[in-house]
């Protein structure tokens, strides 16, 4: 089976050095008057993350430009042999030590802005292609969990919870714990990390990248424990996100395309629309005659769209200045929305891809 990792194509990539940086003043102005009238879907993407420590996949200092850097595919991860055991131990034991960084992120100055936009109504729905859960995080004081599910679709899916291959559900803290306990030098070896204050190079699904000789194969998979109580044996498990080469769910295909459906415009923040989950919503919003505005660094598949509007800007720098512009009197006279606008926190990751993590003693 080939399966690639999606990317921007190459024509867009060329022209890159041709795309200016769009002047703050403009895309303050401009974003305003886009979401001024409200009813309007936002679709982020990793770039959103990124102040909150964790890396993108594609932007300049991405993931997916690392040449070392190989994801493990849908196929491999779910193989039911020897050679797709082996894949499981390299993703969980990668996992295993990724994913406390992702857990512990909390939601950055861009999260709270579009929150408290999406609390006023003005952005009712949202649609992320990210998997950190800090979408959530920034609205969980003022949502419950219903109403977070409802507006808040998670397009790929989420690190928080596992799944087996018969459908059992894990919570992604509990399975961690249990990897922990079936891993006992493993277990003291990320205790030691976080003593130490040493972190690995986490990627944005949650993993990281090991030194050479590193033994996967000595790595256990704790047993499925619904599956054990049905008296089967299963080590086939996954986290509740689609991988590479995994298709999304009819369900969420569905609820992704209603909410553009239902909403006037479109706004695209953080992402290259490389996956075509992503790029396909902003084709069928264009389709019904939708306006597209998209604010992004560097390339985006949207550059090929005439009818997109694509301002090339960081959204940090304008995004606190477009939400006191386009929420008015609300900005301050609404505690909820006051304080989500002075909320977040900035912590950007490193910017080299060498991986700082100590090399494990006989592990």
């Amino acid at each position: 089976m080939r399966v690639s990792v999606p990317t921007i194509p190459s024509d867009i990539l060329r022209g890159a050095a041709a795309y200016r940086r769009s002047l703050p003043t403009y895309v303050v102005n401009r974003v305003s008057r886009f979401l001024s009238a409200g009813n309007v879907a936002v679709l982020t993407g990793a770039g959103v993350s990124v102040d909150s420590g964790i890396r993108a996949y594609r932007g300049s200092k991405g993931s997916y430009l690392n040449p070392n850097y190989k994801p493990i595919f849908y196929h491999e991860l779910m193989e039911p042999s020897a050679r797709g055991k082996a894949f499981r131990q390299r993703y969980w034991l990668r996992s295993y030590l990724g994913y406390p960084p992702v857990r512990d992120a909390e939601p950055n100055p861009i999260h709270f802005i579009l929150a408290a936009l999406q609390y006023s109504g003005k952005t009712p729905y949202l649609i992320t292609q990210n998997v950190d859960g800090l979408h959530h995080k920034a609205i969980r004081e003022f949502w419950d969990d219903s109403r977070r599910a409802e507006h808040i679709l998670e397009l790929h899916g989420t690190l928080h919870s596992v799944k087996c291959s018969h459908g059992h559900q894990t919570d992604r803290q509990t399975f961690q714990d249990m990897l922990g306990a079936a891993n006992p030098q493993w277990q003291a070896y990320a205790e030691e990390l976080e003593r130490s204050g040493s972190k690995p190079r986490t990627n944005p699904d949650g993993d990281v990248v090991l030194p050479e000789g590193t033994k996967y194969d000595e790595f256990v998979i704790p047993e499925c424990p619904r599956c054990l109580l049905e008296d089967r044996r299963n080590t086939m498990q996954k986290p509740e996100v689609i991988f590479f080469g995994e298709s999304i769910s009819q369900e969420v295909k569905d609820k992704s395309f209603d909410i553009v459906d239902k909403s006037d415009k479109l706004f695209v923040i953080g992402t290259t629309l490389a996956t075509f989950s992503a790029f396909r919503l902003v084709k069928h919003a264009l389709e019904q005659g939708k306006e597209v505005l998209v604010l992004n660094v560097g390339p985006t598949r949207a550059h090929d769209l005439a009818k997109v509007t694509v301002l090339d800007i960081p959204a940090g720098d304008v995004l606190p200045a477009i939400a006191q512009r386009t929420l008015r009197s609300a900005a301050t006279e609404n505690a909820a929305i006051a304080k989500m606008l002075a909320s977040g926190v900035v912590k950007a990751p490193p910017g080299d891809y060498d991986d700082p993590i100590p090399r494990p003693t006989g592990l």
